[in-house]
């Protein structure tokens, strides 16, 4: 359960947001309200690295490559999160394949810095989907990126998403 608080008062999910409460302590119990309306942002998946020696150029920056294998990283995390069965996927015969990746360069990282990286879908048809992941040095900004993903069968062309991986954590919403 992750707890989200706003002064004396707290939000609460459970079951990746399906159900939402609104609380605040009365002494030394809690009162759990159910919200009647409520705005639930997307899934958003947080994983940290650290920057390596050997995934920087000779600026001691992190080279630009390398920003591709954070972000796969953090996808696999984020498909992990949301209950997609990635390997089962691959048992089956079908696979998820990077169509595009658009990638904005900010700020530069270095050596053993501690990177956060966002992941939360933000497009999806019955094929394909939109996943956009953001990299962060603390509250700076080190890049961003939308990562378009197609679902292929054995053959690598774009098939629909068969019922037990067309998971909601998928939908932006």
């Amino acid at each position: 359960m992750r707890i989200y608080y706003a002064n004396d008062r707290f939000i609460s999910s459970r079951s990746a947001g399906t159900r939402l409460f609104l609380g605040a302590y009365q002494g030394s119990r809690i009162l759990r309200l159910p919200v009647i309306y409520a705005t639930v942002a997307a899934m958003i998946c947080e994983c940290t690295l650290r920057v390596r020696t050997y995934e920087c150029d000779s600026y001691g920056h992190v080279n630009n490559a390398n920003y591709l294998n954070y972000l796969e990283y953090a996808r696999y995390e984020f498909l992990k999160s949301i209950g997609f069965d990635y390997p089962a996927v691959i048992a089956a015969g079908y696979g998820v394949y990077v169509a595009r990746i658009e990638i904005d360069y900010k700020l530069p990282a270095t050596v053993d810095e501690d990177l956060i990286i966002r992941s939360n879908p933000v497009k999806k048809g019955a094929v394909s989907g939109i996943i956009a992941q953001t990299i962060l040095r603390g509250d700076d900004e080190i890049a961003s990126a939308e990562v378009t993903w197609a679902f292929v069968d054995s053959r690598g062309r774009p098939t629909k998403i068969p019922p037990q991986w067309d998971v909601s954590g998928l939908y932006p919403s």
